[in-house]
């Protein structure tokens, strides 16, 4: 018998360090959080950048790009599935590295985007791909019976027998379930009954740069949101309106408040959550973090405001929820108990000097600030900054065994307290929170050479809060 109960003790313990019961029936997260990691079904990063979400039978998937923190070949594309939006269960990768060829190693693939084509019943991913160098671009395409994949990579896309040459796109579905490319600087595809070739260009590029390309219809209204070419960093996204995808196209301006950088974030999709009340339009962004692309870049999910003409995301929530049932989106307040960072149950390490009336910075390799607690979860404030560095974080349980572990990324071109990492809800327990400096900060150049990033490597603490 005491034999059993230990086996049975194991298993909870492996439950436990995988964060999630499989099938997600233990629910982790209430809400969408953006600009933090958020861990899968099995205890990883979800790793899914220039994504888009497809739902079919009443669950969304998520495409996205997998990444190690090494290189920006392509390591093959994930897809994670959710009933929610706030829990994601690893689905496959859908499209893994090829053993030689255009999506082969030391290759490009970017911005994977899924549709189901109507027609035929298949589902066609579309992609850039790319050498490193970023000389050898093409939109490509690939398909597969079921959604999860495995998808079948077919080559590039063509338009009156040629490639496609172009790096960022998106797609767009529209209501009759006719499909499009887009493509930087405003180009328009309309494609195939089958989804397989372009039949023709609806649009051609109305401006300069105008990369990550989304759009999304209201009514009679079309909005195309994308950013300027800033490689990495961050920037100011704006938007056109359209009553058709033909144009003319009137530029509208930026959509999050000017300075704020689309909340530190750039532009990858727009999800129209349809509900039995109304429809919640979901703005999906990036937050790169180069080179730990893997580890600690993370994701700006934001419902939009949309009236008329009008488009925008006016306040950043820091949480929210949406009924994907009635499509209604509401706020909610991360309220947990809060530990100030002068409190003594946090033990700093190295040298850690007060900023400012709140926040405790650090920039020494290997100094850190720790805390045990017992409780269900725990998450921590910090100030992103231009000299903002990386930070390592990792969460261990009662015997010391790692249960998670994220690099989370300190740098904003502008100052902003924020949250930096929330666990999910792991079963209460006596847990350790470490976060270290790394003495490692993103950095990175164009093709103009131009050199963007952080200036320093430190790392900050404002607040710690715990669920208990």
């Amino acid at each position: 018998m005491i034999k059993v109960i230990t086996h049975l003790i194991l298993i909870v313990l492996l439950t436990i360090n995988c964060c999630i019961s499989n099938g997600q029936k233990q629910k982790v997260y209430n809400a969408v959080y953006s600009g933090v990691p958020w861990f899968d079904n099995k205890g990883n990063i979800v790793s899914a950048h220039g994504a888009n979400i497809v739902k079919d039978n009443s669950r969304y998937y998520l495409f996205g790009e997998a990444h190690t923190d090494t290189s920006n070949a392509f390591v093959g594309f994930n897809c994670y599935s959710s009933s929610d939006l706030y829990n994601w269960k690893f689905e496959s990768v859908a499209l893994p590295v090829q053993e030689s060829g255009k999506l082969g190693p030391n290759r490009v693939g970017e911005r994977p985007k899924v549709m189901k084509c109507t027609t035929t019943g298949e589902y066609v991913m579309y992609m850039h791909v790319d050498t490193l160098g970023y000389v050898d671009q093409f939109v490509g395409y690939a398909t597969s019976k079921n959604i999860t994949g495995p998808y079948t990579f077919e080559g590039p896309l063509l338009f009156n027998g040629k490639p496609i040459k172009k790096w960022d796109m998106g797609t767009f579905q529209d209501k009759d379930s006719s499909g499009y490319v887009l493509l930087h600087g405003g180009d328009i595809y309309k494609l195939s009954d089958d989804y397989h070739s372009v039949s023709e260009q609806v649009n051609k590029a109305m401006t300069p740069g105008f990369e990550s390309p989304s759009i999304f219809r209201k009514d009679s209204l079309y909005y195309f949101l994308g950013s300027d070419l800033t490689s990495w960093e961050r920037n100011d996204n704006y938007y056109f309106t359209a009553t058709s995808l033909s144009g003319p196209w009137t530029r509208r301006g930026n959509f999050a408040p000017t300075g704020t950088l689309t909340w530190n974030s750039q532009t990858t999709f727009v999800l129209p959550i349809v509900g039995s009340k109304e429809t919640t339009y979901m703005f999906m962004g990036d937050r790169w973090a180069f080179p730990k692309q893997a580890s600690a870049a993370t994701y700006v999910w934001q419902p939009l405001t949309v009236s008329g003409y009008s488009l925008s995301i006016p306040k950043y929530h820091e949480a929210w929820q949406v009924n994907t049932a009635t499509g209604v989106s509401s706020d909610i307040t991360v309220d947990e108990k809060v530990i100030q960072n002068t409190d003594k149950r946090i033990i700093y390490s190295g040298k850690w000097q007060q900023d400012t009336l709140t926040v405790k910075s650090s920039d020494e390799k290997d100094a850190s600030f720790s805390i045990k607690f017992n409780g269900k979860q725990v998450g921590w404030y910090g100030l992103a900054c231009p000299n903002g560095g990386y930070a390592h974080a990792t969460l261990r349980n009662s015997k010391g065994k790692a249960v998670l572990s994220s690099i989370i990324d300190m740098y904003s071109k502008y100052p902003v307290a924020n949250l930096k990492f929330l666990s999910p809800v792991l079963p209460k327990e006596s847990y350790t929170l470490t976060v270290s400096v790394m003495a490692e900060r993103g950095n990175w150049s164009d093709k103009r050479k131009n050199l963007y990033g952080s200036t320093g490597y430190f790392v900050s603490l404002d607040k710690i809060i715990i669920k208990e």
